[in-house]
């Protein structure tokens, strides 16, 4: 067997295989904790991300919610504006209609004096064309003196 040269191939392999062991396993160890140690970074990194993404989905959902307030709000004022509106339109409208009653009934009712007025005038001017034909054609000579005698003493009494 020592003559052999597959029994010292074997040897050889089996003390290479025991020198080589230990700086290879010490290699293979290293590049191994090397690579968890990257992986672990990158899980820690990956971690921070996502602690960082979830704070900025907080904060943006606070402040669309702060934007949300700040829309009802607006919307609110904006509507208690338009009522608000409204009314003062309402009422402005109210009063336009009232003033124009108000100066419809005016002149209504200067028309009515003025209507009255215009009978007045003609019954009055009716009543001294009768007049005056009744005294020319009924009061000739004596009385018809003693009428005009008697109206124009009458005079300064109903002119004061």
């Amino acid at each position: 067997m020592l003559h052999n040269p597959t029994f010292w191939a074997a040897v050889g392999f089996v003390l290479f295989v025991i020198v080589a062991w230990k700086p290879l396993s010490r290699a293979a160890t290293n590049a191994l904790d090397l690579h968890a140690a990257r992986i672990r970074a990158q899980i820690e990194e990956a971690e921070r991300l996502r602690a960082e993404a979830q704070a900025l989905l907080a904060e943006y959902k606070a402040k669309q919610a702060q934007a949300l307030k700040e829309a009802e709000a607006i919307v609110a004022r904006a509507q208690d504006e338009a009522r608000r509106i409204a009314v003062e339109a309402t009422a402005a409208t109210d009063a336009a209609l009232k003033r124009r009653e108000q100066q419809t009934l005016d002149k209504i009712a200067q028309a009515e004096a003025a209507a009255l007025r215009d009978v007045r005038n003609q019954a009055v001017d009716i009543a001294i064309a009768a007049a005056r034909r009744i005294v020319t054609e009924e009061m000739k000579g004596q009385r018809s003196a003693q009428l005009v005698d008697a109206a124009i003493k009458e005079l300064p009494a109903k002119l004061h």
